[in-house]
């Protein structure tokens, strides 16, 4: 049997707060956490995944249509994967795969967008490999695979900020302008004297499929009234201009295009203060692009639920410990989950007791930045 070994990594999301789903910029980059696998073909049409955490799945590449009882399932993904690699001209085929993932579930770091990532990458390695069954499909592909599979199979109107962080690994901007040729930027960034921290708040992104669903909506509901699809189209200042003949729409839709630009504009400013290795800059931005998802954008909790309101307390209990020494801000879709935080090292120990003390042992994931993303390995 030739089994084979495969790797993807989590993201975390530094600068461009749901903007990718509106073609606009993201800083981003992979992590030290990853999804990985063992697989080798089977000869039949039928994937079989054995899940360390969640038990085992077998999806019939037989039938490649959307199945509604399998929304919101990882069935799903490996279907949509499937689906979009043959609708676009490539193999798929039925392997048997061991998968595990550190990777915490719910926690923002994107371990859907990496199961994504590495069963395309397994769909590529062995049925795909350049120069045995196929044409080298691209980084790229395999993240708008992985999108394509979570918004049509999954159920998810999710962009492609996720899937790209994790396929092309690093530390980069992405601009999405035109998502079937993103433009990866990668950025030299020197952090040293900071730890990277995410802080898993306790909530979970569970069920919130709608708040997430509803930002996509009202944003394009903006771009519609200016006869365009996506706000990157809209030139901003006819936005500024023409917010009086927009009182029809919701004035949260009003604030959450607001953001939009806003922090769409703050990425290439953040690249550009790394660049310039200004982290006193850079980490202004951090806690601006965190300002303006609280107040704006208004994804730190749900308007459904306000008593719970984890990730705005982690963000307050943040700014009173690191203030002029780090940043924080929301990390991610939001809602629930994480925020996201630059330490220095000499603060990590009290960090860390003050926030465990509120939000249990080991809430602090620090975490390191991984330059591969997703890939086939050495066993």
């Amino acid at each position: 049997m030739n089994r084979r070994y495969f790797s993807a990594p989590g993201r975390v999301e530094i600068g461009g707060n749901h903007t990718d789903h509106q073609h606009g910029r993201v800083l981003a980059a992979a992590i030290d956490l990853e999804a990985k696998c063992s697989a080798a073909r089977n000869g039949t049409k039928i994937v079989n995944i054995t899940n360390e955490q969640y038990g085992a799945i077998s999806v019939d590449l037989s039938c490649l249509d959307v199945c509604d009882n399998e929304k919101e399932t990882s069935s799903a993904l490996v279907r949509g994967v499937a689906a979009w690699f043959v609708k676009h001209g490539y193999n798929v085929g039925g392997f048997d795969a061991t998968v595990s993932s550190n990777i915490p579930v719910g926690s923002g770091l994107s371990s859907s967008a990496a199961f994504e990532v590495l069963i395309g990458n397994v769909f590529k390695g062995l049925f795909n490999e350049d120069g045995v069954d196929g044409a080298e499909i691209s980084p790229l592909e395999i993240a708008v695979a992985g999108r394509y599979a979570e918004n049509e199979y999954f159920g998810k109107p999710c962009g492609l900020m996720d899937q790209a962080a994790s396929s092309f690994g690093g530390f980069s901007m992405i601009d999405f302008q035109n998502p079937l040729a993103a433009i990866v930027e990668p950025i030299e960034a020197d952090l040293s004297g900071y730890s990277l921290c995410v802080v898993i708040t306790g909530g979970d992104h569970a069920d919130l499929t709608p708040e997430y669903a509803a930002i996509p909506n009202e944003m394009k509901s903006i771009a519609n009234h200016f006869g365009k699809n996506f706000l990157r189209e809209v030139e901003p200042d006819l936005f500024y201009s023409g917010i009086g003949g927009l009182n029809h729409l919701s004035k949260r839709a009003i604030l959450r295009a607001h953001h939009y630009f806003e922090d769409h504009d703050r990425v290439a400013r953040q690249a550009e203060a790394l660049r310039r290795n200004d982290i006193s800059e850079f980490f202004n931005l951090v806690i601006e692009s965190g300002r303006s998802s609280l107040a704006y954008l208004q994804n730190v909790f749900t308007s459904s639920d306000p008593h719970n309101q984890e990730l705005t307390l982690a963000l307050a209990m943040s700014e009173r410990i690191l203030k002029g020494k780090g940043a924080w801000r929301v990390h991610g879709g939001g809602f629930a989950g994480t925020i996201l935080t630059f330490v220095p090292d000499d603060l990590k120990e009290t960090y860390s007791k003050q926030m465990d003390a509120v939000f249990g042992e080991n809430c602090c994931l620090f975490l390191n930045v991984r330059k591969e993303g997703g890939m086939q390995v050495s066993p």
